[in-house]
This record gives C-alpha cells, structure tokens and sequence, in this order.
C-alpha cells in the first residue's frame, strides 16, 4: 500500500512544509519559520503569494516596502530570539530579488539565520526572456539571483517540485545549526511555484530541529585550563557568541570565580551588565581606555565567540605583549584558529562552565584585579563627562543624546544601530543593563538597518520599548518601513539626529587625507566644494509624513521631554534633535588601519601618509 500523499503546487507545499517547522534548546520550543515577509511582483505573486493566502492560518503575513528592509527585520527579529526563531523572506524576480543581496551579506556575516525566497526565471524555458531576465550568452541556467551564491550559507534553485524535499530540509538545518547558520536562498523559478505535485504526507509532519551545545574536547580543554592558570595577566574578549549561546550567566559565573576582567566587542557588548566590577567596556579602535590598555599588557587573550574583526584587533596592533597568545572559545573552529591560537571548538556556555570547573579555586592576583578596577573607575568619570549637560538649555551634543537616552530607558529595553560616529560612541560609553539591550550591527555596518531591525526586535519581543538610533545619512538610505510600522502598530521609536552630512566618514576622510570632500549635505560652493548653506530638508516633517508621532527637541530639556513621551507612547514616534556638531567623545584608543595615498600633492595627504606609516609599523602577525 502506497504511502498517502497530498497534492499541493509547489509554492503551497513550501509554505505548509514551514508552518510546521520548529527549533528547541534547553527544552525550550519556538517556531523555527515565525512569519514571513513579502513585496509582490511577477516572479512570486502567482505562486508564493497565493500560497500565504492559502496557509494565512498558520503563516503569518507581514508587508514590507523595501526588499532589503525586509531582510534587515528578519535579521533583528532573529537576533532578539538568540538565533532561535527566523522568518522568511519572498521577493519577485528581477529587482526584487538582486535587492536582497545587500540584507544576505548582513545576515551571513553575523552569523544570523533568514530564509530568502526570491522568484526565479521560468525552468521550463518556454517565455524566453522573460521581464527582467538576465540573459547570459554562454550560461542558460545563470539568473539574478546567482548573485545570492557568495552570500548566503546554502543556496538552491528548485527547477522541479520534488527538487523542495531535499532542499527544503537542508536549508532547515542550516538555519538551526549554531555553526553554519546565515542567509539560506531557494530561489523559486514562477513555473514551478505553480506546479502541482504529489507530496508525502510526513513532509508536512511536525518537525523539531534541536540547537546543539556542544561541549569542549576533553583533551583542549585540560590545554585550555592549563594556559590560564600558567597566565599572569588574562583578558577575556566577550563576543557575539556569548549572546547566541546565552552564555551570559555562565561567563558571569566564570569571571566573579576567577576574576578575569571581560572586555567586549560591538557583538558582544552587554555579556556582563555595565556594573559589573569585571566589565571593561568595549575593545579595540571603539573601545575604552581601560580595555585597550589591558589588551596591550595581556599574556593570554581568551576570545569566547568572537570573530576578531579588524575593529576588534585595531588592524594587528593591539596585542602588543611579546609574550601574549590566544585562547579561542568558539562554536566554529574557524573563527577558533585566528589569531594562532590554542582552541576550545564548543558551545559558549558549555565551554565557560567546564573551564570554571576545570579552575576551581584558580584566581588572577589581586594586584592585577586592583589595576583594571581602578581603570574601569577612570573610565566611568569620562563617561560621566561625556553625558553630562550642565546648561539643560542648550543644543546637545551627540553624547548629551546618549546621555539622555541613558537616563530614560528601562533594564529591558533594546537600542538599535548599525553605522555612521554613533557605533564608536556607544561602543565606549553606552551602559548595558542587560543582555539584548545593546544591539549593534557592526559585521557589515549597514546605513538602513537600524529601523526595520526596529520592527523585527518588536515582533520577537512585544512589549519592550525599542530604539532605533539613527542619523541624517542612514536615515535617507532606509527610511520607508516606518510605514510598516504605522501598518503593524509596532510602537518603534526613532531618535533622529540630525547632523547635516556623514559625521563618522566626514573625520575619517579628514584623518586620511580626504579634507571631508563629499561627506557634508550643503549646497555646491562656485568653486565645486560643497560648503554653503545646510540644505533646507526636513527630515523630521518627513517621518510624520510617513505616520509617525513626531516630537522636535531643540535643547537638552526638551530632548529629555521628549525621549520620555517617546517611551510612553503606544504609537510609532520620531524624537527629531539636531545636535552640536563639535565631537565630544573620547578620541580613538587604538589605531584602524585604512590605507592613505602613498604619493600625493596636497598637503593633508603627506602629512596623514606619514601618521600612516608610523601606525601601521606596530602591526603584528600572531601566530
């Protein structure tokens, strides 16, 4: 006797295969497909889209305005979730699916699981080209969405119906795998979405997808414990894994039983509360004084999710101890190898608490905790200055924002930023309460992440007051799903400052020998510079244009009047400020290395070749 079978096109099929899809870690069960997102064209309106309605009971429909916004949410709603939930993401052909490229990449590189479906060209051939067709003269089967191949960690295009079985299960386990998770591409070809074919039955069966833990070797483990006690001065480097893992308990565990200080990349931030005797702050050319300072004394570095990015190593010149080696706690064992390291290839958590075991009774001296904790104090007072507004009537600085928004949020609520000066600032001096509060997408530092991140954040977590922080520059790159937000009642709130120009590439074309050109927004001067007026755009008349609540704040009182309101409110609301331009963040502690004209007539190129040239001598191989 056959086994049943339920006829089903294609695209029908795929959405019933995901509605019942689901991940479970430590006993906890969630949706591993919570929803999907969708901008219809020709290439899916036919066929996935037809298959939403036809599944609307069990997967939910969300309507996006940007192809690449709609990843971006998906990836803030997966990282809220701790890589335990992801959502989908349903794109036309042509345009609509080379706009996910950019959202892919974000995910890929932070290791953050979303399931792309753009449509396809027909398999069959038979209108051939179709509308927006990419013709290749030597390959038939190459289309747009090839592009999605580099960027994604699984990537197929399903040219027949029972093609889906196989695929659809590998894509599931890339999404669930703590490892290898990132954007997951099934490019659809419009045919076959609408096909009909005769499924199995037990592939619409409830599916479980359990998140590993895996625990350390015990042969590394016994060279990992060994190389801390034999350590003299030991830094832990808190990395996005730490997050994922939710190992946040366990280091903290770890570090008050050995007194190891913890300093954080921008992924890792909020490992340990703000308050933490042990909490140093950030890391690298964004990081504190105190951490950078230990960094460069360190004799053992032990890196606990991290992908040491350049930002994170200041470009090779940070760990400057001749002596000094690495101990890599990772899931991956490459991200585990950087840097020459000795390596402990297991889930964050599992690692921390067999290392605490392995310790016990282990401490650093009390001489070196005395040193960070009167580093850590040093810092909090810069802190401490940079927040501080002594004239409540005067136009705030970018910090006085910070500094406002600290004293106005919650334990629980989520900060959001991606690009431009905010990342360095919050990087040094934001306080984390907790550990999703600090949400900070540096992998790609993407212009345009933060407000659809927003609303995916308030999706994973309704009820908790979400910010996204964003500039003038990032938000004329994305600022279209504030009309999703008013469409889903999703309460985001968006601080906007308002600085006229790229602030954060504006100083780095100064340092390098650039002289600002092309980073300020003002009208073009008669000798082809662009320094007269500010233009006469009004971004915050733009967001209420757009549906939101928007409250203008010109000084330090009303900006706190107005974050206040903000938080209070039930509806999406802007808090508009334009901001003293002078910097007033603590200068960079470490160098980055972005390389400057080696030969060059204008005299701000020399001179920033030869600072240059100095900086990039302390480089370091580790190996």
């Amino acid at each position: 006797m056959s086994a049943p079978t339920r006829r089903l096109t294609t695209a029908q099929a795929l959405v019933r295969f995901l509605s019942a899809q689901y991940t479970e870690r430590d006993g906890v069960r969630r949706r591993l497909i919570a929803g999907t997102w969708g901008i219809f064209g020709h290439g899916n309106v036919a066929g996935v889209g037809q298959a939403l309605v036809e599944y609307a009971d069990v997967m939910p429909y969300h309507q996006g305005r940007n192809e690449q916004s709609m990843v971006h949410a998906a990836v803030g709603h997966a990282r809220q979730l701790n890589r335990l939930s992801a959502q989908a993401v349903t794109t036309s052909i042509g345009p609509g699916a080379t706009n996910l490229v950019t959202g892919a990449a974000l995910a890929t590189i932070n290791r953050l699981p979303v399931l792309l479906l753009p449509g396809d060209y027909f398999a069959s051939h038979a209108p051939d080209p179709l509308l927006q067709q990419l013709e290749h003269p030597v390959e038939a089967d190459v289309s747009v969405n090839d592009t999605l191949r580099p960027v994604s960690r699984y990537f197929d295009r399903i040219t027949r119906p029972e093609a889906l079985i196989p695929s659809a299960l590998q894509a599931m386990r890339v999404l669930a795998d703590p490892a290898e998770t990132g954007a997951v591409t099934l490019a659809l070809p419009q045919d076959v979405q609408a096909e009909a074919y005769d499924w199995p039955e037990e592939f619409f069966a409830e599916r479980v997808w359990s998140v590993r833990r895996p625990a350390p070797d015990p042969v590394e483990l016994a060279a990992a414990v060994e190389a801390i006690r034999s350590a003299g001065r030991p830094l832990i480097v808190a990395g996005g894994g730490v997050h994922h893992s939710e190992a946040e308990q366990a280091l903290k565990a770890f570090v008050e039983a050995t007194g190891i200080p913890v300093a954080s990349t921008q992924a890792g931030k909020g490992s340990l509360r703000y308050d933490h005797p042990a909490d140093l702050g950030g890391i690298g050319h964004t990081g504190t004084a105190v951490s950078d300072a230990l960094a460069r004394t360190a004799d053992l570095v032990i890196g606990v999710g991290t992908r040491y990015t350049d930002f994170t190593t200041a470009s090779g010149t940070l760990f400057r101890n001749p002596d000094v080696r690495f101990l890599n706690l990772n899931i991956t064992g490459f991200d585990a190898h950087k840097l020459g390291a000795r390596t402990l290839v297991c889930d964050a958590r599992s690692g921390l608490e067999r290392l605490a075991e392995g310790l016990s009774g282990h401490r650093v001296s009390e001489a070196y905790e005395a040193e960070y904790r009167a580093g850590k104090e040093r810092w909090d007072e810069i802190v401490e200055a940079a927040y501080r507004a002594d004239d409540d009537s005067a136009v705030p600085t970018q910090t006085q924002v910070l500094g406002a928004l600290d004293a106005t949020v919650g334990d629980d609520d989520v900060v959001i930023n991606a690009a431009g000066s905010l990342p360095g600032d919050l990087h040094k001096l934001w306080r984390s309460r907790s550990p999703r509060q600090y949400h900070l997408e540096y992998g790609y530092s993407c212009m345009g992440y933060e407000i659809p991140a927003g609303i995916g954040v308030q999706q994973a977590a309704p009820g908790t007051p979400v910010w996204a922080l964003v500039g003038d520059g990032t938000y004329l790159m994305m600022p279209t799903e504030i009309v999703t937000a008013v469409q889903e009642g999703l309460p985001v709130n968006i601080v906007l400052i308002q600085n006229h120009g790229y602030a954060s590439i504006g100083g780095l074309s100064e340092e390098t020998g650039g002289e600002r050109f092309g980073t300020a927004y003002r009208f073009r001067a008669a000798d082809g510079t662009f320094t007269g007026a500010p233009l006469p755009v009004d971004l915050a008349a733009n967001a209420a244009s757009l549906g939101m609540d928007v409250l203008r704040a010109k000084t330090v009182r009303e900006l706190r009047e107005a974050l206040t309101a903000a938080r209070a409110s039930d509806r999406p609301t802007c808090v508009y400020v334009e901001t003293d331009p002078a910097p007033t963040a603590p200068p960079a502690e470490a160098w980055w290395d972005v390389p400057v004209a080696e030969t060059a007539s204008r005299t701000a190129a020399v001179e920033a070749r030869e600072r240059y040239d100095r900086q990039v001598a302390d480089r370091r191989r580790h190996l």
